[in-house]
């Protein structure tokens, strides 16, 4: 659980620092110029990695799953166009809690829901309880920064 919880912090603290990387890119480039260089370089690095530790067994995944599920890149195209866009809208920090909230939210429905093969979860009111704290949270962070 220990390992869990330091690659979830060590992911959050890359989400941030990507997302600092990105608006500075698009300041010099447009939001999709943007997309394309994030995502295709990050394709480049993933693909040169994958063949370095895995070597052939890079490629033995296609036969593993269901098809759709080969689309995420797709989806990661909408996360940082939305992204670049949140965040030249909100500015960072206000943009990285908005999306933060969301995602947890909608793990929250689709893990409750079982829904894209996930294991289903019973919904209970201390989850919904710790969305609308973090909710009231960015509330609260907002409206401060206001004053």
């Amino acid at each position: 659980m220990i390992l869990g919880m330091m690659l979830a912090i060590i992911a959050g603290s890359l989400v941030s620092l990507q997302t600092i990387f990105n608006s500075k890119v698009n300041e010099k480039a447009s939001p999709w110029s943007t997309t394309a260089l994030v995502l295709g370089l990050g394709f480049a690095a993933s693909l040169i990695i994958s063949l370095v530790v895995e070597g052939k067994n890079t490629f033995t995944i296609f036969g593993q799953m269901q098809p759709w599920y080969w689309f995420s890149g797709m989806i990661g195209v909408g996360v940082v166009i939305c992204l670049v866009h949140g965040i030249r809208l909100l500015g960072p920090t206000y943009a990285i809690s908005v999306v933060m909230t969301s995602q947890l939210g909608f793990a929250l429905l689709w893990d409750s829901l079982g829904w894209f093969g996930l294991e289903k979860v019973p919904f209970t009111f201390n989850q919904l309880l710790g969305v609308l704290v973090i909710i009231c949270g960015i509330i609260v962070f907002k409206r401060g920064e206001a004053a």
